[in-house]
């Protein structure tokens, strides 16, 4: 029998030709804390389920880890699929949005769902979880693929397939007799998934599972009424617009109608930051800040300036301070958890200075408005300003719906908004487009074309942003008085070519060469829209690709 050689960190094994990545992991699972999910097979990111052939460099990675969290979401929507498929022929899982620690989830056909109905299928997933059954890929043509979800009378995902030129193979997922497509790699066996619970939430329910870094705790629901009825109303106008999933996308497309999707999608933005313009002005007496939150890459600068815009029209003269102004001296900025400077701690502003200049703003005083140079770490002296009495105060940045940011200013004086770009768009029912991936998606894109990063810094970087996102942001967005979400149902189609033009050529060797490979796969479902003259230049997607009125004039 021929052996191959197989290194894993620093030692190296001698295996039998043809082991599976799952076999392989078993020698080393007691090396790791949680369970092993994935590995990267010569920096390339593989499933367990995958036969090693030759000699491999191999690095697993356990369900605690970016990479592992994914892939542990991604096999329970398949189990909970199979179970839906057990007890709801008729139905199809729709898993629609992210909320608190889970899933908001839907059955798409005649099925009122209640809470025993939850319980049932939440006890025959633990059946499936407590047998330790194998899930098994195998690799299928495009069009056998395709005959197969027909005859599952999945249509949506049948249409998936076919408007996706690029594709020519692709892998089906088993679990006993249950086959579908996930998108994504899935698990080795079941019974690594054993921290989660279903929760009825009407009209659906609730797939709650554990927060990435801690995999074997799962963290009681938190209640986030707002962010979700903001979610539930993208996803209703994304199926007024007859758009529910990245195939009917492509298909308005093919049929000559970009231009149109483009004017209702900004059309709703546009009456959406009206309604916000008008809230403030019947309140404009008490309203004394405007304070814009949200996370990186959701369009507060672009946000700002269109509400600011629209306040004009109400006869309202705002003025803008910039947080980043206000960053505390270089050698004091904090250091975070590695040892890194963390400039998306809190503490990282002269919180001081801010709640004074702002008092002496509001009582009618005149301030000198500080100059931060991010490349010396100094600040100096800027312009010199005073408002009058009817004049609020724009504020956006990534603290501006924590309190303690402008603690000196009463709650009753702040008028909070959380904005962030919340995919309502799929690539079918069971297969979402995170959020997060959507945001580094603009980010790359503008970082590349205004800052000079390239997309291996961003890639990079993007973890330590997504800590600080943790901890400064999510924390408090239902603090807001109302959210926007930023997202453009036809963004994705619009980002396709820039990101795809970014991405390609980097180097399989480079550490996050699985999270830019994830890009590209979600972008290859799209069919490109590369004449962008029907997107106006006042447009939230203009301040990542280019030509906004607000900043590239």
């Amino acid at each position: 029998m021929t052996n191959i050689n197989v290194r894993i960190g620093e030692k190296e094994y001698k295996a039998q030709k043809g082991i599976t990545l799952f076999e392989l992991s078993e020698l080393v699972q007691e090396q790791y804390e949680y369970p092993i999910v994935a590995a990267k097979v010569n920096h390339l990111l593989r499933p367990l389920q995958e036969e090693l052939i030759k000699d491999v460099n191999v690095e697993f990675l356990d369900i605690s880890t970016s990479i592992g969290h994914r892939i542990m979401e991604r096999s329970l929507v398949f189990i909970l699929a199979k179970v839906v498929r057990e007890f709801y022929p008729e139905a199809t899982l729709s898993a629609e949005h992210s909320i608190s620690n889970g899933l908001y989830c839907l059955l798409q056909g005649k099925v009122n769902i209640k809470k025993e109905h939850v319980d049932r299928m939440e006890a025959r997933m633990q059946q499936l979880i407590r047998q330790d059954l194998p899930i098994e890929r195998q690799s299928y043509d495009k069009e056998e693929a395709i005959e197969l979800f027909r005859s599952m009378n999945n249509t949506v995902r049948a249409r998936l397939f076919e408007n996706n030129r690029s594709k020519k193979k692709t892998s089906i997922y088993r679990l006993e007799d249950y086959q579908d497509y996930m998108y994504g790699y899935m698990v080795a066996r079941t019974g690594v998934l054993k921290h989660f619970s279903l929760r009825y939430y009407m009209p659906g329910f609730l797939l709650l599972f554990p927060k990435k870094g801690k995999p074997n705790r799962l963290p009681p629901f938190t209640e986030q009424p707002k962010l979700f009825n903001i979610l539930r109303e993208s996803e209703r106008f994304s199926h007024i617009q007859g758009v529910s999933d990245a195939g009917t996308l492509n298909q308005r497309i093919r049929a000559g109608e970009t231009d149109e999707l483009v004017r209702i999608a900004e059309g709703l933005h546009e009456k959406k930051i009206l309604g916000i313009a008008d809230q403030i002005a019947f309140d404009k007496e008490r309203i004394k800040l405007i304070m814009v939150a949200g996370p990186s890459s959701s369009g507060k600068t672009t946000f700002a300036k269109r509400l600011s815009v629209q306040l004009r029209v109400n006869g309202i003269e705002p003025v803008s301070i910039s947080l980043d102004d206000y960053f505390v001296p270089r050698e004091q900025t904090p250091l975070d958890e590695f040892g890194e400077l963390d400039y998306e701690s809190i503490e990282s502003i002269r919180l001081e200075q801010f709640n004074d200049d702002l008092t002496s703003l509001i009582q009618g005083e005149e301030i000198t408005l500080p100059l931060f140079d991010f490349k010396t770490g100094t600040y100096s002296d800027g312009e010199k300003l005073k408002i009058r009495s009817d004049q609020p105060i724009i504020i956006e940045g990534i603290h501006a719906i924590n309190n303690r940011l402008t603690q000196a200013i009463p709650r009753s004086r702040k008028f909070f908004i959380y904005i962030s770009a919340l995919t309502q768009l799929n690539l079918d029912c069971s297969n979402r487009i995170k959020t997060t991936d959507a945001r580094l998606m603009r980010r790359m894109v503008r970082d590349a074309r205004t800052r000079g990063i390239s997309p291996e810094d961003t890639l990079s970087r993007w973890s330590s942003v997504r800590r600080g996102e943790d901890r400064n942001i999510f924390p408090y967005q239902e603090n807001a008085d109302v959210m926007f979400n930023s997202h453009l149902i036809y963004e994705l189609a619009v980002l396709k070519p820039l990101v795809e033009k970014l991405l390609c050529g980097l180097d399989a060797s480079f550490p996050f060469y699985a999270e830019a490979i994830n890009l590209l796969n979600i972008v290859d479902f799209f069919e490109p829209i590369e004449d962008t003259g029907a997107i106006p230049n006042n447009s939230i997607i203009r301040e990542f690709i280019g030509d906004s009125v607000f900043y590239d004039r």
